[in-house]
């Protein structure tokens, strides 16, 4: 039974010129989840940590995120990109509903202004009423994330690592449940950065074992390395 990782990216720039670009404390997160995989598995296992394939999307965001943990991890693994494990564009979903610009958020009710939109678009997306600018349909977006876990589990039989952000791993999470789409919604504004997602799979189905966990910064220097952005 093959058993894959899904890793949320490190902290990004939420707010700045750039998001797609870790923060400082996004690179450190990333080499710190790296490290607790060697740990774990020197410990667990008694052997050094290896994954079979890494997979992730061509943001530069997961590259950075990949990268740390690479380098926590002693991993020489090439990465395979995947587009399909792009985030959706989140201020293209917002014009759809708001087409004004809005302000850089910079006090807690702008970030809550800025995610009750967000909210509210991934619905009306979800439900086929907009269609933002430069973005497939829902339908498709889900179709691509599909297609990936399909070419894990007939392609491998180990243990697989993919880095990504939490619109597709919130998606794959409500496939493999077969829950509603609008689930994915609130599983992905919940989602921490480098939060480890856990399926083991066979050729055929995979099977959720932990969703949105951060072992890695359980220890209490690392718990003000917590974040969602």
């Amino acid at each position: 039974m093959g058993q894959l990782y899904l890793v949320r990216h490190g902290q990004a720039s939420f707010g700045a010129d750039d998001y797609d670009q870790l923060s400082e404390l996004g690179q450190r997160q990333s080499i710190r989840l790296g490290q607790y995989l060697h740990q774990t598995a020197t410990e667990q296992f008694g052997d050094v940590l290896k994954f079979e394939a890494v997979f992730m999307g061509s943001l530069k965001r997961h590259r950075q995120t990949w990268e740390g943990i690479a380098q926590g991890a002693q991993l020489q693994n090439a990465p395979e990109v995947w587009p399909e494990l792009n985030e959706y564009d989140s201020h293209a979903l917002i014009e759809t509903i708001h087409p004004e610009p809005l302000p850089k958020p910079d006090n807690p009710e702008m970030y809550k202004h800025h995610f009750r939109l967000l909210r509210t678009a991934l619905q009306k997306w979800m439900a086929g009423e907009t269609q933002p600018k430069g973005m497939p349909h829902y339908a498709e977006f889900a179709a691509g994330i599909q297609a990936v876990l399909k070419h894990i589990r007939e392609n491998h039989q180990g243990r697989v690592l993919v880095v990504s952000s939490g619109g597709p791993i919130s998606t794959a999470v409500g496939q493999v449940l077969q829950a509603p789409a609008e689930t994915s919604i609130e599983l992905n504004l919940r989602i921490r950065n480098t939060a480890l997602t856990e399926f083991v799979f066979t050729p055929s189905r995979h099977m959720l074992l932990s969703y949105n966990n951060l072992p890695h910064l359980d220890h209490p220097d690392h718990r003000g390395w917590v974040t969602f952005a």
